[in-house]
């Protein structure tokens, strides 16, 4: 008999507090430290600005991000809690978007992966962390893998 165990997340807490003191590191070090690049073995970190979707207020989260050239994506799993993060209700709700790289900021339009191109995404993450489908099976419902488009400039 084998029993297969979830893979260990720290408490929820703990994941908030982490969230907050890297926002705080990013503010305080005037954006020196917070943001990379994604590696051949870890994911990247961005700062995307989104529009709230009620308020019409400006929102800012910073996230992992994977390369999918000219596409950057990314899961919509707020620390593998229940809810859907925030940033990903407000980007269905209104899908251009800012976001700041390493490299310099970059307008974006999101959408989600569906089909064959969600798969085969889901698979280059898999690859980095074996743990992905273990943690996906404590929410409720399918993460959303996140396609962030760069936007065309407007025709003149």
């Amino acid at each position: 008999m084998t029993t297969t165990r979830k893979p260990f997340l720290p408490p929820r807490w703990v994941i908030r507090v982490a969230w907050l003191a890297h926002r705080a590191l990013y503010r305080v070090t005037g954006g020196r430290f917070g943001l990379r690049k994604p590696t051949t073995k870890t994911y990247g970190m961005l700062r995307i600005h989104t529009t709230g979707r009620r308020s019409g207020a400006k929102r800012t989260a910073i996230l992992g991000y994977f390369e999918d050239t000219p596409n950057l994506y990314t899961l919509a799993m707020n620390g593998w809690g229940d809810p859907e993060p925030a940033w990903w209700l407000n980007l269905q709700a209104h899908p251009e978007a800012t976001i700041e790289l390493p490299e310099g900021s970059r307008d974006i339009t999101a959408r989600p992966a569906t089909g064959d191109e969600r798969t085969r995404l889901w698979s280059q993450i898999a690859k980095l962390d074996p743990n992905l489908d273990g943690y996906a099976a404590r929410r409720p419902r399918e993460t959303a893998v996140v396609v962030f488009e760069p936007r065309r400039a407007a025709q003149a």
